[in-house]
């Protein structure tokens, strides 16, 4: 059968109070599905100042700070989907969210209390910055009240504005680069042949399937990626 796609994971690491080098690899985590969209906002610390310049005219601002640059993400924690390499299969998604939810709990430094600096990476993307907020959700129970899914939204923060920072993305399956081809993610209660269709390509869902190495087409897992631009003919 052919190699299906390898799917790169995110992942949040720990950095040093420099945030340069990755501290701690205990505390690392990766995502169990990865985020829809990374929102990245700058802003530029501006002041006018009283009394300056001509009163008719418009007001001068000055640039008075190195400025901010936030990331904001979602992430989604089932325990009854397949966890990443590594990590315990939990029957409380609580034991999942508390791996993210590490890097916003104060940690003993001298004699204050502060976050822990935070790295995320997924493939060629890098944001270091501090967990400012945290907002988790518990979306399903059993029916003995234990919490099942989950979605956590992050707001990442870091005091300045600097160059973009690229990771060198490691190889995909088949030989193919992370993020060189645009994936399909698949809902819950999704079928390959629905979203083959929605592209346009409802014909060759047989081949994109095999391409895939997807062996129920009829039923896929939520968030799973797909490429529909693989196909195998027959």
């Amino acid at each position: 059968m052919p190699e299906a796609v390898r799917l790169e994971k995110a992942e949040l690491r720990q950095l040093d109070a420099n945030y340069e080098n990755e501290i701690k690899s205990e505390t690392w985590t990766k995502v169990q599905f990865n985020p829809e969209t990374l929102k990245v906002t700058y802003a530029n610390q501006l002041q006018t100042p009283q009394g300056a310049g001509d009163q008719t005219g418009p007001a001068t601002r000055q640039f008075v700070g190195a400025g901010t640059t936030k990331l904001s993400l979602q992430l989604w924690f089932d325990v009854n989907q397949p966890v990443p390499e590594g990590m315990a299969q939990e029957s409380d998604v609580r034991k999942l969210t508390q791996k993210v939810a590490y890097y916003i709990t104060p940690q003993e430094d001298g004699d204050t209390l502060v976050p822990p600096a935070v790295r995320f990476i997924w493939g060629s993307f890098q944001f270091d910055g501090m967990m400012e907020s945290l907002e988790e959700s518990l979306e399903l129970f059993s029916p003995e009240g234990r919490p099942l899914r989950a979605s956590m939204t992050l707001g990442l923060s870091q005091q300045r504005i600097t160059k973009f920072a690229f990771r060198e993305a490691r190889a995909a399956g088949r030989g193919s680069s992370v993020g060189s081809r645009p994936l399909a993610q698949a809902s819950g209660g999704s079928s390959l042949q629905a979203l083959a269709a929605a592209a346009g390509q409802g014909a060759d869902w047989q081949s994109i399937a095999a391409a895939n190495g997807i062996e129920n087409p009829r039923r896929l897992d939520p968030g799973q990626l797909i490429d529909l631009n693989a196909k195998l003919r027959f």
